[in-house]
């Protein structure tokens, strides 16, 4: 949390750098190398040389040998490669080439294990995707087998990329210029180039805020391209930088101009190496083109046939797993503040809510909850154990519950007399992270001087499931946990604590709030100078909007830093774009060493994933039988598997609301749907008019949680009369639908499906579509539309099907009449969000939402049906105990529409206790029915009601047990 508090420390750490290699190696060591014999130019590089191919029965092997003398551009060339093809599955093919010798690094399949293939030898014949190379020098390119003269898929064929050698694509980044596109594979760079087709759609290539928007900027229409940075950083929530996860998978969807058609693909390079991975088109180009530059690793590829957006979202989970399933009351309100300085004032603003009556499921603790900032504590005047315990024993009676933060580094005790069992008992079943000389690595964050797990040790685990115990018996009774600063973070550059003063527990940082550190910046509009510090809307009646507040802007670090001879070059040779310069800004040291010989430079980016794992594992023995429930901020993939993960250090501004939508849009993509931001924003004051739309924004993604930064002004939904009107008006519809998320959700841990969607997902056709994200699906049914920009009472969304659907208001039912591809203006007074739900949908709803999940989920059932001009509709919802690790006793209830009737159908073993009270069924028609019966008993007139405007038939009172089937009928 919280990286741009540390502005100044990082500016010293920039400034060192400049120092050159003496101080460099006095931190490092042997991290900073300089090979006078690289070349730093690849246009010289040989290529390889395809021989002793032999066919298998799921594909090929064959030698790469290097085609001519070593260019050692920014390592040593590897001589002799091995390519190796499997067709995994139909869907799915596995392009593999790696040294011969097996001396790079490779993910050990401990950490992530991978589905295998299918070993079906038919599969060579008849799979989708089919594997095509030239010999010398060797290229491939991957087509579809019901397309073998489209343009392909993947290539990397010379003949297909432009005409190099050619100048940097951005002017200002030397290092975009694209000498040549030879396959490169040397100890410390690997390059592999592919075609694209010209403007190509792409998405995915995370964790990134892009300026871009959810499709990414591949250089054309005044673009400058992307350059996603794969190494996990602790810096808050930078644009067009790298951040927080690596997620080096994209999705194509590309559209066929003679058909007026599209197909999706996927292409996920299963590698843990820092890597540049560039989206670039060079001038007078006529193809896009996508470039891989890896530190280290393997080429390891895998290739994912779609041939829409939800089949490839689908074959990437069963790939690489699916998400965890999530415990009901995971989708209820979650608040949280680093501010809250005792138990009192987490009392408190629990009561607030209660007071205000706005839904609370989760209230949460920053790292005010430790003593002096250690892990596994709390403090024993602001936050005594038993006090605590009692108060999260009051939560736990009103259905409630508590979550703590963990931050991954773990403090060093300062002398003998210090006691601190999580560090000792670390010592002891030695789990630290050491130096190359054995000693432990002492790095400095909150607390000063820490240690870091090694999650590669084997005692590891069991050292973290111990501390959480112990921890939970001490009376911090959680329900779930928190991971932060998981990239991993230090505030330090390399192991600053070995031979240090470790008493010295300060931080070289002001914390955010205190003298010399304190939060002036507010929304754009918003000008505290005139205004004061309120955030109101209105002050003494008049409109505090307007252009008078300052622009702000977040610092940058500026690209092409590998080509900028005043700054030290850190090994390896090739210089990746990383925001903070050198690789050991701000983390552990390249060099720093992992049980098995590892070294932090090969598995950086694996830290959080392996705590996820590590802190799954132990709320499982914890909490035998209970879904964990994990928010974690640093992700990798397969992360999904264990955890769910926040959006991290936001900013309280209106451009950052639109970023949420991107964020969550990305993270569906990456098999990690439970996903939200920190609502209202994180860093920085908000305002009135931002929360209240934040607030009504968030309560339509998977994670909902307000949280912001100590020192800033107060955000808690209850402090503005109008965002506590809009919050509980957005979170009634929110608990209403939590049939249909859950639902939603088991069919992501099921089948991997996205919960939420990008418009063109439902409707993969529709050009128009291809780049909106300011308007979002869950699943194919609700479509929202929130205003993302101040001081605005319309909103202009597109309804996607140019007409051939229909979409009704989910507040009044009315059919929207929209405007066939392109946007439709709609009134969006503040403390309104858009909301409308498609035709041929049938929605089980929870009647009564209550305060909380549990009081929701013991009310009764409605059902809402919107039948197409045929009469269809159709739908389903999953029912369990909403805890229990599958597993367990399920029911799915199916719903058919046709006209006339609806019909209920039942499966599986649950008892679902709550009754069906009520059924709308909209798009019946102008004609009133003259009948209407279930299970083919008359309803009596007084319990059904016709609105012919509407078509609307609403029957009430029916007490269906929807254990059993049933039908409803109208004639």
């Amino acid at each position: 949390m919280l990286a741009t508090i540390f502005t100044g420390v990082l500016l010293v750490g920039r400034a060192f750098a400049r120092d050159h290699a003496s101080l460099s190696r006095a931190l490092l060591g042997d991290s900073v190398l300089e090979d006078p014999g690289l070349s730093h130019n690849v246009s010289s590089c040989p290529g390889y040389t395809l021989s002793s191919l032999q066919e298998t029965d799921t594909g090929l092997t064959a030698q790469l040998n290097l085609a001519g003398d070593a260019c050692n551009a920014f390592g040593h060339d590897v001589a002799n490669l091995t390519l190796q093809v499997t067709y995994d599955t139909e869907t799915r093919l596995h392009v593999n080439i790696y040294d011969t010798a097996n001396s790079q690094f490779t993910i050990p399949s401990s950490i992530i294990e991978l589905a295998p293939g299918s070993n079906d030898t038919s599969l060579k014949n008849n799979s989708d995707l089919v594997f095509n190379y030239e010999s010398s020098p060797f290229a491939f390119w991957i087509t579809r087998r019901s397309e073998p003269d489209a343009q392909p898929l993947f290539d990397t064929r010379i003949s297909s990329l432009p005409q190099t050698p050619i100048p940097p694509v951005r002017p200002d980044d030397n290092s975009t210029a694209l000498d040549a596109f030879p396959l490169v594979f040397e100890d410390q760079y690997l390059q592999l180039t592919s075609a694209l087709p010209l403007d190509a759609n792409v998405y995915g290539l995370g964790e990134a805020v892009a300026r871009s928007g959810f499709r990414r900027d591949v250089g054309t229409n005044g673009g400058r391209g992307t350059i996603q940075t794969n190494w996990a950083r602790d810096d808050a929530d930078p644009e067009d930088e790298n951040m927080y996860g690596s997620h080096p998978l994209y999705l194509e969807h590309r559209y066929n101009e003679t058909t007026n058609t599209s197909q999706s693909h996927g292409v996920f390079l299963f590698s843990a190496a820092g890597s540049d991975i560039l989206l670039l088109t060079p001038p007078s180009s006529n193809v896009s083109l996508i470039e891989y530059r890896l530190i280290g690793g393997t080429l390891d590829l895998y290739f994912l046939s779609g041939p829409n957006p939800q089949k490839v979202v689908e074959q990437y989970g069963a790939l690489v797993g699916l998400q965890t399933w999530q415990p009901y009351w995971g989708f209820g309100f979650h608040l949280c503040r680093w501010g809250y300085h005792s138990v009192n004032d987490t009392r408190a603003a629990v009561q607030k809510m209660r007071d205000a009556n706005i839904p609370l499921e989760v209230q949460w603790n920053d790292i005010d909850l430790y003593l002096a900032y250690r892990d596994f504590t709390s403090d024993p005047v602001s936050f005594p154990g038993e006090e605590m315990r009692s108060f999260i024993r009051e939560l736990a009676a009103n259905n409630q519950h508590y979550i703590p933060i963990v931050d991954a580094a773990v403090a060093h005790t300062v002398n003998g007399t210090d006691i601190y069992d999580p560090y000792t008992r670390g010592v002891e079943l030695d789990v630290w992270v050491k130096n190359p000389d054995g000693t432990e690595y002492v790095g400095q964050v909150w607390p000063g001087y820490t240690v870091f797990p090694d999650w590669f040790s084997e005692n590891a685990t069991a050292f973290w499931t111990e501390a959480l115990t112990n921890w939970s018996n001490a009376g911090i009774e959680f329900s779930g946990i928190w991971l932060d600063m998981n990239e991993v973070s230090s505030f330090c550059v390399g192991s600053c604590g070995s031979g240090a003063d470790l008493t010295n527990t300060s931080t070289p940082f002001i914390l955010p709030g205190k003298p010399g550190n304190l939060l002036t910046n507010y929304p754009e509009g918003y000008n505290a100078t005139l205004w004061g510090p309120s955030g109101n809307m209105t002050v003494n009646g008049t409109s505090t909007y307007g252009n008078n507040a300052p622009a702000g802007s977040l610092a940058k670090r500026g690209l092409g830093a590998a080509n900028q001879t005043d700054v030290d070059l850190n090994y390896p040779p090739y210089a990746i774009h990383n925001g903070f310069g050198r690789l050991a800004e701000h983390t552990l040291a390249t060099n720093a060493t992992h049980v098995g010989g590892y070294v932090e430079l090969d598995v950086h980016n694996l830290w959080g994933l392996m705590e996820e794992k590590a802190t799954h594992l132990a709320l499982l023995s914890l909490h035998a039988g209970k879904r964990p429930f994990l928010i974690s901020r640093s992700t990798f993939a397969s992360s999904g598997k264990w955890s769910g993960h926040w959006l991290g250090d936001n900013f309280s501004k209106w451009s950052y609301l639109h970023y949420n939508i991107q964020g969550v849009l990305q993270f569906q993509l990456f098999q990690i749907p439970m996903v939200g931001a920190d609502t209202c924003g994180f860093n920085d004051n908000t305002d009135e008019e931002l929360c209240n739309r934040w607030m009504q924004l968030s309560a339509f993604v998977p994670f909902y949680r307000n949280h912001n930064v100590q020192g800033a002004i107060s955000q808690e939904p209850y402090v503005w009369e109008s965002v506590a009107n809009a919050s509980r008006t957005a979170i009634q519809v929110r608990y209403s639908m939590l049939p249909y998320w859950y639902t939603l959700f088991a069919n992501a841990s099921t089948n991997g499906t996205p919960p939420v969607r990008a418009l063109f997902f439902e409707f993969p056709d529709e050009r128009e579509l291809f780049g909106i994200d300011q308007q979002f699906l869950i699943g194919r049914d609700i479509l929202v539309t929130p205003v993302l920009i101040p001081n605005v009472s319309t909103v202009d969304g597109i309804f996607p099907g140019r007409g051939s659907v229909v979409w009704r208001d989910w507040y009044t039912h009315e059919i929207v009449n929209a405007t066939a591809g392109a946007n439709t203006t709609l009134d969006a007074p503040l403390g309104h969000i858009n909301v409308h739900v498609r035709d041929a949908a049938a929605i089980l709803l929870h009647a009564e939402p209550g305060y909380t999940t549990a009081e929701t989920r013991a009310g009764p059932y409605t059902l809402l049906v919107t039948q197409d001009a045929s009469g269809y509709a159709f739908g389903t919802a999953y029912v369990d105990d909403g805890e229990s690790v599958p597993p367990t006793p399920s029911t799915t209830i199916t719903f058919r529409a046709q006209k006339g009737e609806v019909a209920i159908s039942t499966a599986g073993d649950f008892t679902v206790e709550q009754k069906l009270d009520t059924v709308t069924v909209l798009g019946v028609g102008a004609g009133k029915p003259g009948s209407v019966q279930v299970d083919g008993q008359a309803v009596d007139e007084a319990s059904w009601e016709f609105d012919a405007g509407l078509g609307r038939l609403v029957v009430k009172g029916l007490g269906v047990d929807l254990n059993k089937g049933a039908s409803l009928t109208w004639a």
